[in-house]
């Protein structure tokens, strides 16, 4: 089960961080301050069409033949499917075709990011509770006060900037690496390339498109000097940093918040803290408001869960259906924001948690489209703040 868990967790988060969506919400620098710098632009989609899953043809838009593995030919160039991609790259994304071909030449077939990316056999049941009991730790609740208390200059500094608390930052990089002790040791070239080029499921081609995307993103953020490709590791899905970004939240969401020219998401904990600061307001964070609501559920909650990312309810359907606040007088946000039920299965024990969410939890469901690990967060950071309080 804990393989299981751990091969959800990893993809959930790579859909999150990968994501390509524009957002509309107001930028934390147009609303706040102007000295971080985000570097970030509009995305834009390739132009390509689907290729059929055909491995003597060229990879032009969603095709992913799993087994697909040799990337040179026996003379050293590149296969010619691969070099028709590069030769697309160059084009699209506006670089030299030989910066392309030189670092494709460089990229190996990774058969331990393959193997870990392949789907499980048979269904795994899910636990709410076993899920929780990972990431709500012990060794992630001392290392974050530890983490919280040394870097509580910045971290306050980077709660007024955008507006996203202290404690929801903390426990994201908790739950993510558990503060830089487990950032990964693949090669993102190598596990870019292999997911890209190689998905391991030939039912998902759109999976290895988006690999191949982020490929794209990471030759670009490599020529314009923000990333060297040669130094880049991070998890087996190609994320990297303590946040764990992937390169297109990294051009689109990542902040040099010492304006030094580049992000450093391994050893800067200005850049690491405002970059994921930045990535939750971008989708959608609203400072002051909680990511739960306070109240007493209605008596048949699953009726009005619909297991999607965006909040559809308003407090009047809630309270309609059943729904009391038990906090008193009724808070004036909770009259006019958007809500959600969520659940929280646990089909070990047969039980189902209900929790009422605020748009800070959807926005959570961004960097990792999962309740589980929304709530985790959430969680963690609610243990992190009273142990802090508890330390002063």
């Amino acid at each position: 089960m804990k393989r299981s868990l751990l091969f959800t967790f990893s993809l959930l988060t790579l859909s999150a961080c990968a994501s390509t969506s524009t957002p509309h919400a107001q930028s934390p620098q147009q609303a706040t301050v102007s000295t971080p710098q985000a570097l970030s632009e509009p995305y834009s989609p390739p132009t390509s069409s689907f290729q059929p899953n055909v491995a003597e043809r060229p990879i032009k838009g969603g095709d992913s033949v799993s087994g697909r593995s040799t990337f040179h030919l026996t003379d050293g160039r590149l296969a010619p499917w691969l070099d028709s991609w590069a030769q697309e790259v160059s084009i699209t994304k506006e670089l030299p075709l030989e910066f392309v071909q030189q670092h494709l030449q460089a990229a190996q077939y990774n058969a331990s990011a393959a193997r870990l990316m392949a789907p499980s056999k048979g269904r795994v049941k899910r636990s709410w509770i076993t899920y929780r009991e990972r990431f709500v730790d012990p060794i992630r609740i001392n290392a974050g006060v530890k983490f919280w208390q040394q870097n509580q200059g910045i971290l306050n500094e980077v709660e007024q900037t955008y507006g996203v608390p202290a404690s929801i930052i903390v426990a994201i990089i908790g739950v993510e690496t558990i503060y830089g002790r487990y950032t990964g040791d693949f090669k993102v070239l190598d596990a870019l390339a292999t997911l890209g080029f190689s998905y391991p499921d030939d039912s998902r081609p759109e999976r290895g498109a988006l690999f191949r995307d982020q490929l794209a993103d990471l030759l670009v953020l490599d020529y314009q000097g923000k990333i060297k490709i040669s130094e880049a590791y991070g998890s087996y899905a190609g994320a990297m940093g303590l946040p764990q970004f992937m390169p297109g939240s990294i051009k689109r969401f990542a902040v040099d918040y010492t304006q030094k020219g580049y992000v450093d998401l391994y050893r800067s904990i200005p850049d690491i803290t405002a970059s994921v600061a930045n990535f939750l307001r971008v989708h959608g964070w609203q400072p002051g408001l909680p990511s739960f609501v306070k109240a007493s559920l209605p008596k048949d909650p699953a009726s009005l869960v619909t297991g999607g990312l965006q909040p559809t309810l308003s407090w009047q359907q809630l309270s309609q259906a059943g729904a009391h606040s038990t906090v008193e007088p009724l808070p004036t946000w909770l009259r006019t924001t958007k809500l959600g039920v969520i659940n929280l299965v646990d089909e070990p024990s047969q039980n189902v948690q209900y929790r009422i969410a605020t748009p800070n939890f959807y926005a959570l469901t961004h960097y990792n489209r999962s309740y589980f690990y929304a709530t985790s967060v959430v969680d963690l950071a609610a243990e992190l703040e009273r142990n802090v309080k508890a330390a002063h």
